[in-house]
């Protein structure tokens, strides 16, 4: 078993997804923060300065936030957004890179016979010169 979980552990896939995991939560702060420390305020000034974070409603002896539930619901459309551009512009760039016509590559029959050829003009020469 425990051979097992080490080939897939060392699995090309599990690596990249790992690797994948720790970038996206990278990103994730990076989107969290411009949304929190720019957006939101730029959108409560545009609404009269409302600081969204504070918003909250008082429910006998229960606080609902909701100005931090809105903050986190913008939060993922920015970030949902900007992994769809992501993948939009790599996906652009490998449909161009695939519509590149591929250097021929020779046929591996061709170059052995290409090697005889040159091969039999060489015996041929030196037996005739």
């Amino acid at each position: 078993m425990w051979n097992e979980f080490k080939k897939f552990a060392v699995k090309g896939n599990v690596i990249d997804l790992a690797v994948g995991i720790i970038i996206g939560g990278a990103f994730g702060k990076i989107v969290s923060s411009a949304v929190n420390d720019i957006i939101m305020p730029i959108v409560g000034i545009m609404m009269g300065g409302v600081d969204f974070s504070k918003l909250s409603y008082q429910f006998y002896h229960a606080e609902i936030k909701y100005g931090l539930f809105l903050q986190t619901v913008l939060d993922f459309f920015l970030i949902a957004f900007s992994i769809f551009l992501f993948v939009h512009f790599y996906n652009r760039f490998r449909r161009k890179e695939e519509e590149k016509p591929a250097a021929a590559k020779p046929d591996p029959k061709e170059e052995l016979l290409k090697e005889i050829r040159d091969l039999l003009k060489n015996q041929s020469s030196s037996e005739g010169g």
